[in-house]
């Protein structure tokens, strides 16, 4: 099975994933991928523009290699605002849209404490674009308490 989880910056998708993944689950998390390729003391979010490009590539490669095996293994894939042509293709594999959005009011807090001021950006266009614009997910899952 697939699993899309999708919600804001900071909303506890990386959360939801550790409640529900198992050890042999594949997990594909742009944040994880960057933390694996820096070195040690690097930030656990707002990595460098560079480390991005190459994390980008690195989960693209993975999403498509791991959406070959959707059959035989849960796949977790964090996908924060997914285009149509996107969740075309994760509907085609059969997937399941978790939404995990604990509400505007605690993201932005969130954001304000752990993340970079840019990513406030990010939750504006989220909250504007994905969750209140026309497209709605197929499953809405609430974060856990926090």
């Amino acid at each position: 099975m697939l699993y899309v989880v999708t919600g804001p910056p900071a909303a506890g998708k990386s959360t939801w994933i550790t409640a529900h993944a198992k050890a042999r689950d594949i997990v594909i998390d742009l944040d994880r991928i960057a933390s694996a390729l820096t070195g040690p003391g690097a930030p656990q979010w707002n990595q460098d523009d560079l480390v991005q490009r190459v994390a980008q590539r690195a989960r693209f490669a993975a999403i498509d290699e791991a959406l070959k095996l959707v059959d035989q293994v849960d796949v977790y894939l964090i996908h924060t605002m997914p285009s149509p042509k996107a969740r075309a293709k994760y509907r085609r594999h059969g997937a399941r849209i978790v939404v995990v959005d604990p509400g505007e009011d605690v993201v932005r807090e969130r954001v304000k404490a752990m993340r970079s001021p840019a990513m406030d950006r990010v939750v504006t266009r989220w909250y504007r674009d994905y969750r209140k614009g026309g497209s709605r997910p197929i499953t809405t899952q609430a974060s856990r308490a926090w």
